[in-house]
């Protein structure tokens, strides 16, 4: 895939004009990163932003007692780390490399450049750290006014909407998630997550094979969302 291919897949540059892509394009590097890799700490500057082009990159966060929320996964396609680039500021948050990751990166200076010329490209980039206040607020909201059964059905909603590939049965995940990874989603213990899961198993709502979760009745889980 050409590096104006992937732009054009990305919500952040998608229906930009030829000109702007290619603008981009020519100031993309591309790095390459080990599963398990960090791509940067909380407080660390923001020079860069990041482009997938394959694997997936998970944002996390650490409290003081060194307890790890998961705050959103992103995948081929998306990009990443545009707020630091944009305000200036430290990063808000951690990213890691889930799998064997290929990611293009553009540097905050030749970034801000384009948006000066480009007012297009500004008001998309408004437009995109809007949403991601929205699923942070959401995702707020979801720890601290749903129980855990509730949590897990929401995280697993949210992954089948951002994630999931639609089958006949059903929408299947590919969880390159730990159980420790996928349980700092719900800011709950592995034990608690697994246990609900069992329980949606059961229910059948899920099938769950790991690594591979297969949502077999999508509505049935947003009933148990209950806040």
């Amino acid at each position: 895939m050409s590096r104006i291919d992937l732009l054009r897949q990305t919500t952040l540059f998608v229906d930009l004009p030829d000109d702007i892509l290619q603008a981009l394009a020519d100031n993309l590097g591309k790095g390459t990163f080990a599963k398990g890799m960090v791509l940067y700490h909380k407080g660390s500057p923001g020079q860069r932003l990041y482009l997938i082009e394959t694997g997936q990159v998970r944002i996390f966060v650490l409290s003081d007692t060194g307890h790890e929320i998961t705050l959103n996964i992103h995948g081929p396609g998306e990009c990443f780390g545009e707020l630091a680039v944009l305000d200036g500021g430290p990063r808000s948050a951690g990213a890691v490399a889930m799998e064997a990751l290929v990611a293009y990166t553009l540097d905050r200076e030749d970034f801000l450049d384009l948006v000066e010329a480009h007012p297009k490209l500004a008001r998309r980039a408004l437009e995109r750290v809007s949403e991601r206040l929205r699923h942070l607020t959401a995702h707020v909201e979801s720890l601290s006014f749903l129980d855990i059964t509730g949590r897990v059905a929401s995280c697993l909603l949210d992954f089948a909407a951002h994630h999931g590939q639609p089958t006949d049965e059903g929408v299947v995940l590919q969880m390159h998630l730990t159980q420790a990874e996928f349980a700092s989603c719900v800011a709950a213990t592995r034990e608690s997550v697994n246990k609900v899961l069992g329980g949606f198993r059961d229910e059948g709502l899920i099938r769950h094979d790991v690594p591979v979760v297969t949502i077999l009745d999508p509505a049935g889980l947003k009933r148990k969302i209950n806040y």
